[in-house]
Formats: structure tokens, sequence, C-alpha cells
């Protein structure tokens, strides 16, 4: 599903769970659940549990009731072979075959897994224990209500005008740079315009950072903070008006620097950033501890 994602986590029974907010709807980490069952082989745990009769007609009718592009010819021929003890159910083959929309499943070392709609990640927390879904209940109004979830939307609204004013930054040179370039030279300046702002700001090139950090995935701007984020959506703006203007790129390098470092040190202050900041290092450190069980 490639839509704009916000994630968070709860302690369930000293548990962390992680929720993932896609499209204003929550879904809970089925995987993270299925560890307080089996912490060696949690996605063994919901593939049992989809394959279980019950609890088949239980998330088909979830579908049928709140899915209208749920493929109904699909999953009837599942529904057929249900009742047979051979039958077995993974999160990415029924949502696959039938379109399903109650779950989720995300690949990735480190964020990935099954998640589900509270209603079915509920009926799940119940077939693991009837105790550990009234946690689970416990817990999920609890960050429902909580502020720091609500700073972590805004976080994400911050990317997303980061990636707003990358388009147009993108546009202003494809309008007034690439026309005069060969294809060849088209697919170099785009990554050396945004290498302009990551120097500016950062000090090294994607490559350059994507040398000192093998082992991460993503870029650079991926793992900055939300102080360097506010910075780099006013550079992108900066950028591109400076390109329509046809400025020189070492003239607009050390225009764009010189902003950095004024910007940087007057939000280093602002309480709006330093609270998003405190929050962002916070979830970043419940993310490594979880990571390291």
């Amino acid at each position: 599903m490639k839509n704009e994602m916000v994630k968070t986590q709860m302690n369930v029974k000293d548990n962390l769970v992680s929720v993932m907010r896609i499209n204003n709807i929550d879904y809970i980490s089925l995987t993270d659940l299925a560890r307080y069952k089996n912490p060696e082989n949690p996605g063994d745990v919901v593939i049992k549990w989809m394959s279980n009769k019950s609890s088949f007609d239980f998330y088909c009718l979830w579908e049928e009731l709140f899915n209208q592009n749920f493929k109904l010819a699909e999953s009837r021929e599942f529904k057929n072979d249900s009742a047979n003890q051979s039958f077995t159910m993974s999160p990415s083959r029924w949502v696959t075959m039938t379109n399903a929309k109650g779950f989720v499943s995300k690949r990735g070392k480190y964020d990935g897994g099954t998640f589900a709609h509270p209603d079915i990640a509920l009926e799940f927390a119940s077939w693991i224990d009837p105790a550990f879904k009234l946690y689970l209940i416990q817990e999920f109004e609890r960050l429902k209500y909580n502020e720091n979830y609500q700073n972590e939307i805004e976080w994400t609204v911050r990317r997303s005008l980061s990636k707003t004013n990358y388009r147009i930054h993108t546009d202003s040179i494809k309008e007034n740079i690439v026309p005069k370039l060969t294809e060849k030279q088209k697919q170099f300046v785009y990554a050396n315009e945004a290498d302009v702002i990551n120097v500016a700001l950062f000090g090294m090139t994607a490559k350059e950072w994507r040398e000192k950090n093998p082992n991460l995935d993503g870029n650079i701007r991926d793992y900055t903070d939300i102080l360097h984020l506010v910075v780099l959506s006013n550079l992108e703006v900066l950028n591109a008006s400076m390109v329509e203007n046809n400025i020189s790129q070492i003239v607009r390098l050390e225009k764009l620097n010189e902003t950095a470092k004024r910007e940087l040190e007057v939000l280093m202050n602002d309480k709006n950033i330093i609270g998003i900041s405190k929050l962002d290092k916070n979830q970043t450190k419940l993310l490594k501890e979880d990571n390291s069980k």
C-alpha cells in the first residue's frame, strides 16, 4: 500500500506493540501481539490463527461488511476449503487473492510484519489470551488520546511538506535547467541538484552518506531529525526560486548554506521544534530497544 504512514508504539503487558496509521485508520501489529505467545516465531502464530475456520469466518465477514472492493468469488473458494484440517492461510495470500483491506503486510528488517484493523486485531488478541485482549483495549484507548501520538502525526505533516516542496524543487529544475541538457545530463542534474541541498544542510552528498552508512536503508533525509526536516523544506523552496532566476549553482550553494546555518540557529530554540524533537528521539529509542530484543 503506497500511502503516507505514521508509526508509533504502545506497551501492552510489557510487550511493545506497533501501531501504524494509514489514511487516518490505525492498524495494530499482529506480529507484535503474536510475540506474547511465541517470541521466536510470531509469524507462525498469525498463520495458525488465520488458518482456523472460526477465525477465517470472522475476518472474511469483516471484509464483506466493510470492503466494497472485496473479491467475494475468491473468498468463497477459500471458505469451502477452510473446514479442512490442511487449510492454510497467510496475510499476504489473503490480501493478494481477495483484495482484503483488513490486513497490511509490510516488509522490512525492522518495521516489517503483519498489521490489522483494530476489529481484527482485538479478535486475534482474544484468541491468544482473553486477558491480554483487555490490556490491549486499555492501551489502545490510551493511545488514541495520547498527546505524543498527535505530535507524531505532526512530524509526518512536516515530512509531507518536505516531499511537497521537493516536487516544487524538481519541477523548477525541469522547467529551467533540464531543457538545455542531453538526456544523459538530465539524469545527472536531478541528483546533482538534490545534493546541492544535501551539502548545504548536511555537509555531504547522498552518495557520501550511503558510503558512511552501508547498513542503513533509505537516504540521509530519512534519518535526520525534525529540526533539519523543517529547514530542508525551506531550502527546497528557496533553491527552486533561485533556479528560476538563473542563479549559478555555486552561488546557490553558498546562499543555501548561509540560510541553513541561520535557520538552524533560530529554530533550535523554538519550543514547538524542541517538543517534537524530544518525541522523535523517544520514538527512535523505543524502536531500537524493541529491535534489540
